[in-house]
């Protein structure tokens, strides 16, 4: 195999999973945040983690156990790459967030992999590597984040066994407002809240729901839309971990928003809204129903990424 380049910087972005009515099987991209990472060619053999900003050094440099590390190490492993490599791993979004900083990391480790090699692997065929990263972080097989972050947009997720991606359209203005309140919750912990099982009624709500979300976005039916982003499986387990998540859900509605939850497995929130000055006075609101619990926050407005991971350099 030809080496065309022998280092390069990319960036994979934020994500938006579930959408409260699609727990594991929906997600999109949003513009900013995201994670960056440098892959260099070594001479040196194995693959070794030499850096990592923006973790308060809580991820590990052992490569097998880092959520950037392991899809590298698979990719080396299945495409018998001798030369050695090199990772630097900056992150620019908070951890457990509930905007799939894991998976971001994953999916910039694929994505730098293929590039960098030269190995011309479809965004279908990275998707297994960047799953495998996914887990180290969630302990479970989900790829709500992953997928957007490596397809772009917003996707819907038919199956597992076989993994099925459907890349879904939305309309030209849906604007996507995202709050992080300045604390942190463990994804693992988060998924320990679940419930095993639901009410069949809750069920069939939620199985609507999300057949009308996914019709609202190709009619471009606004109201649809924000009638379909309801959650009776996890929002009302996983708002209970987030400080002022009632008044922050009350102040996005009163303010326009289509619909509001939770982002991933929170604590993050998202609203979305049908344009930027709507989505920016719905920003503005929830940071001001947050303040009231003496809670800084981080503020994302965006409309949905349809390019997903890009480059920022080759050398």
């Amino acid at each position: 195999m030809r080496l065309k380049i022998n280092e390069i910087r990319v960036f994979a972005p934020a994500t938006v999973s579930n959408i409260a009515c699609g727990f594991d099987v929906m997600g999109f991209a949003i513009d900013m945040p995201g994670d960056e990472l440098v892959l260099r060619v070594s001479e040196r053999p194995g693959v070794r983690i030499v850096e990592i900003t923006g973790d308060n050094g809580k991820l590990t440099k052992d490569p097998a156990l880092n959520t950037a590390g392991k899809p590298i190490l698979s990719i080396v492993k299945a495409h018998r790459i001798e030369c050695g490599v090199e990772i630097e791993i900056h992150k620019k979004m908070p951890l457990g967030s509930g905007l799939g900083s894991s998976a971001a990391s994953a999916v910039a480790a694929a994505f730098a992999m293929n590039m960098l090699f030269d190995l011309r692997l479809s965004p279908r065929e990275l998707l297994p590597f960047a799953i495998e990263g996914e887990m180290i972080a969630s302990g479970s097989l989900h790829a709500d984040n992953v997928a957007p972050a490596l397809y772009g947009g917003f996707v819907l997720i038919r199956s597992y066994h076989p993994i099925d991606i459907i890349k879904l359209d939305v309309p030209e203005n849906l604007h996507c407002t995202v709050i992080h309140p300045h604390i942190e919750i463990s994804t693992k912990e988060s998924r320990r809240l679940l419930p095993d099982q639901i009410p069949l009624s809750d069920a069939i709500r939620q199985w609507g729901n999300t057949a009308t979300l996914v019709a609202g976005f190709f009619k471009s039916d606004f109201a649809l839309i924000g009638r379909s982003l309801e959650d009776f499986v996890a929002e009302p387990v996983r708002s209970r971990l987030i400080p002022g998540f009632d008044r922050m859900k009350c102040a996005a509605l009163d303010a326009g928003a289509l619909g509001c939850s939770i982002s991933g497995s929170g604590p993050s929130l998202f609203a979305l809204s049908d344009s930027q000055a709507k989505a920016d006075a719905i920003g503005q609101s929830m940071q001001i129903a947050l303040n009231e619990f003496n809670l800084g926050s981080d503020l994302y407005i965006s409309k949905i990424n349809n390019q997903g991971p890009k480059v920022i350099y080759l050398k």
